[in-house]
């Protein structure tokens, strides 16, 4: 039985032109570079580094893209881990989406909302818009057969 946890989080989105992002280092402090479409870009990391992701984002890319934008989004998302040795199987109750590779992205439907779903060493994090978030860990509990914690 897969365990559904929230996980807070801090969301950084970087608009920019598709080379100067093919080109962006990655900050440091843990960040997870997610590569949404072309022109864009969520980094994502733990909320009290936050602040430093989106400088060292900021800094690297307006040198590359003098246009580039660069926010912090953290407001606008929820994530919901799903952990454990079923935490595949429990995704496949929300969504037809096969689950990621190891350091991969999955974007799609989840529980009939838009979501990315990226792996991690314990399972699966989802990330939808906050206002999907309580709607998500309700149906990855009722219909996954998840344990809240």
């Amino acid at each position: 039985m897969p365990e559904v946890r929230e996980r807070p989080l801090g969301v950084i989105v970087c608009a920019a032109d598709p080379p100067a992002l093919d080109r962006l280092v990655a900050p440091g402090h843990g960040a997870r570079m997610l590569r949404v479409a072309p022109d864009e870009l969520m980094a994502v990391a733990k909320r009290d580094v936050i602040d430093d992701v989106r400088r060292e984002i900021h800094d690297r890319i307006t040198v590359l893209d003098d246009d580039a934008l660069v926010v912090d989004d953290s407001d606008g998302w929820t994530a919901i881990a799903l952990t454990g040795p079923d935490a595949d199987r429990a995704l496949s109750y929300l969504s037809a989406l096969q689950p990621p590779a190891a350091d991969d992205l999955v974007q799609g439907d989840v529980a009939r909302v838009a979501a990315k779903i990226v792996r991690e060493p314990d399972g699966l994090l989802v990330l939808v818009p906050a206002y999907w978030g309580e709607h998500l860990r309700t149906r990855a509990i009722e219909d996954a057969g998840g344990m809240a914690r």
